[in-house]
C-alpha cells in the first residue's frame, strides 16, 4: 500500500529577475515501511520536491499539483492549521544542518518535550521521560545528563541525533531525512546511517532519503529517484540504479564514484558543463546540452517517461525504439 503518492508537482519562486522553476512535473510513490532515495547534483530540485509536499516553502513560492497524497488524506485541501498537525504526528523531518535547526536558546530537553505536549498532549512529566527515552534510543551517552544541556554543548554527530530524537518522537509514518550526514564525518555518517535503519526496522517507519551521494543510499534504501533540471530523469529499485541504468546522467553520477577495488591510478570522469538555468530551462531535456549522446530531438522535445517494467522507469529520448543504441562506458 502506498503511504504517500505525488502526481504532477510543479513548484517555482517569484524572485526580482523573474520565476525559477525549481520542480517540473513530478510524479511518485512511497510505500509503507519503504525507503526511498532521492539523489542528484545541487539544485536538481532535490529538498525543493519534499519541502513542498511538507507545505514548508515561503510565501514567494508557488505550488502546484493534481494530487499529494498522504496515508488517504489529501494534502492540498489541508488548511495550515491541520498541516502542522499532521507534520508533529504522522511525518517527521531531519534538517542538514542540525546547528541552525536547533533552537540555542532553549535546552535539549525543552525541544524533544515541546512536539510530545503539543502533538501527544502529554503533561511535563510524560514528556520528560519520553525525551529520556528517546534519548536513549538515538545512543546518546550519559541521556538524564544531556538533558539539560543546550546545542552548542553537543557535537556535530550528536545534534544530529537529537534532530533524529525529535523527528521520531511522536512515532511518524514517514521520516524525510534531508541530508543528513552532509557535515559528518565518515564515521559518524555510518553511525547515524545505521542508526536510521535500526530505527526504521523497530518503528516500521517509511524513510525519504535526500541526497547528493549515492554511496550513502546503496545499502539505506531499496528504490532510487534520480533527479535532474527539476524532474526525475530515472527511478528504479537499487539494484537497477547501479547496475542496469539506462539515463546518461545516472551514468555519469556512477562513473564519478571512486571503485574501492579499481585501478588506484584510474582518473574520476566527471560530468561536463554545468546544471540548466532554472528561470529559463531548456525546452527539451534539461541534460541535453551536457550529454555526449545528445540528439536534435533532446533540445527541441522533453523526452517522454518510457517504462521498462513495474519498477524501473527512464524519462530519455534513447529509450525511443528508433533511437540509436547506447550503452554505458565503465
Amino acid at each position: 500500500m502506498n503511504l504517500l503518492e505525488v502526481k504532477n508537482l510543479n513548484t517555482s519562486f517569484k524572485i526580482g529577475v523573474g520565476t525559477v522553476q525549481a520542480v517540473r512535473g513530478v510524479s511518485f510513490h512511497v510505500k509503507e515501511a519503504e525507503s526511498i532515495g532521492i539523489v542528484g547534483e545541487s539544485g536538481s530540485g532535490k529538498s525543493v520536491t519534499m519541502l513542498s509536499v511538507m507545505g514548508l516553502l515561503p510565501n514567494y513560492a508557488t505550488i502546484t499539483a493534481d494530487s499529494l497524497l498522504f496515508d488517504g488524506k489529501e494534502l492540498t485541501k489541508m488548511t495550515p492549521k491541520e498541516l502542522r498537525a499532521l507534520h508533529g504526528s504522522d511525518i517527521g523531518m531531519i534538517f542538514q544542518d542540525p546547528m541552525t535547526s536547533l533552537n540555542p536558546l532553549f535546552t535539549v530537553q525543552n525541544q524533544l518535550m515541546e512536539p510530545l505536549r503539543i502533538h501527544q498532549h502529554m503533561n511535563r512529566a510524560q514528556a520528560k521521560a519520553r525525551a529520556l527515552e528517546l534519548l536513549k534510543l538515538v545512543e546518546i551517552p550519559d541521556p538524564e545528563a544531556r538533558l539539560k544541556q543546550y546545542p552548542h554543548e553537543f557535537s556535530g554527530g550528536m545534534r544530529q541525533r537529537v534532530m533524529i530524537a525529535i523527528a521520531i518522537a511522536c512515532n511518524p509514518k514517514m521520516v524525510i531525512a534531508d541530508e543528513p550526514t552532509t557535515a559528518l564525518d565518515v564515521t559518524i555518517q555510518a553511525q547515524i546511517l545505521d542508526l536510521l535503519n535500526h530505527l526504521k526496522r523497530e518503528m516500521n517507519t517509511s524513510i525519504i532519503m535526500i541526497t547528493h551521494d549515492l554511496g550513502v543510499i546503496a545499502s539505506m534504501c531499496s528504490r532510487i529517484l534520480v533527479m535532474y533540471g527539476g524532474i526525475i530523469c530515472e527511478e528504479g529499485t537499487a539494484r537497477e540504479i547501479f547496475y542496469d541504468a539506462r539515463h546518461p546522467y545516472t551514468w555519469g553520477l556512477l562513473n564519478s564514484i571512486p571503485k574501492i577495488h579499481g585501478d588506484p591510478n584510474e582518473k574520476l570522469i566527471p560530468i561536463h558543463g554545468t546544471p540548466p538555468d532554472m528561470l529559463m530551462p531548456p525546452k527539451g531535456c534539461p541534460f541535453a546540452p551536457r550529454c555526449e549522446y545528445c540528439m536534435p530531438v533532446c533540445r527541441e522535445y522533453m523526452p517522454p517517461r518510457t517504462v521498462l517494467n513495474e519498477t524501473h522507469a527512464v524519462t530519455c529520448h534513447l529509450m525511443h525504439p528508433k533511437a540509436p543504441k547506447v550503452t554505458r562506458e565503465v
